[in-house]
């Protein structure tokens, strides 16, 4: 996990229970009907608008999101340079014994199709296409999240319309009128919880990943380009520095 995720948690969930804390404890704050109404009518909501794969496959999803770290361009820049350079040395054949070095597997099947002689064009169109497919899978994930996002508040105002008639209902009862407001206010809080300190946030920790990794990606594929036309290693190296930023480029 990185460290704007756990400051940002720490901080965000940290200052809003202090708070609770503060005005007069957490459990006034604690409502089984409210967050069955909520959190169960959430998940059920996003079932019926997506597949059970998919439900299954949130977790994993937001695992990715905050766990996942993509490789330093930077390292990945040096790698392709020394590839080059041995590959006009040697030949690209002897890029094979250097595979195994390798963690990403993109880049292995690229360096792989070099090695095979297969044409750029080739080259290109199948790893194009394996990009592609990756920002598809991030894209679903990211929607997951952003349809529950949306879910949230309005179980959350679901549950205060429910609060509101029971209320209503045994206004002649004051022993029931404080139950009804609790279901009322509380469904309304966690809905906007879940939506903007879990869902949302995961969403967009999603779609930066997604970009991050996509354009990772295609460095590697320009720098795998470049080898099988053999480009001088000078040549691959400026090519690649064009990806980064020139804050990036000036810590070189």
């Amino acid at each position: 996990m990185d460290l704007a995720t756990i400051i940002g948690a720490v901080m965000a969930f940290g200052l809003i229970i202090t708070s609770m804390i503060i005005g007069g404890g957490v459990g006034l704050f604690i409502d089984a009907p409210s967050a069955l109404i909520v959190i169960g009518g959430t998940l059920g909501a996003g079932m019926i608008n997506f597949p059970m794969s998919q439900m299954k496959g949130a977790l994993k999803v937001a695992k990715h999101a905050l766990f996942f770290k993509v490789s330093d361009p930077k390292e990945r820049i040096k790698m392709m340079v020394e590839f080059s350079g041995k590959a006009r040395r040697e030949g690209v054949l002897s890029l094979e014994s250097e595979l195994e070095k390798i963690d990403d597997k993109f880049m292995v099947a690229g360096v792989q199709l070099v090695v095979d002689g297969q044409e750029t064009e080739a080259i290109e169109d199948i790893l194009n296409t394996e990009i592609d497919n990756l920002r598809a899978r991030h894209k679903e994930g990211a929607d997951i999240f952003g349809t529950l996002a949306a879910f949230a508040p309005a179980l959350g105002l679901i549950g205060t319309l429910i609060g509101l008639v029971q209320m209503l209902q045994n206004m002649d009862d004051p022993s029931s009128i404080g139950p009804s407001m609790a279901v009322a206010l509380l469904t309304t809080f966690y809905g906007a919880v879940m939506a903007n300190l879990i869902f949302t946030p995961i969403q967009g920790k999603l779609k930066k990943r997604s970009s991050d990794e996509a354009t990772l990606r295609e460095m590697t594929l320009e720098g795998i380009l470049s080898i099988a036309s053999g480009d001088n290693p000078r040549l691959v190296e400026q090519k690649l520095q064009a990806y980064l930023s020139p804050s990036e480029r000036s810590k070189e």
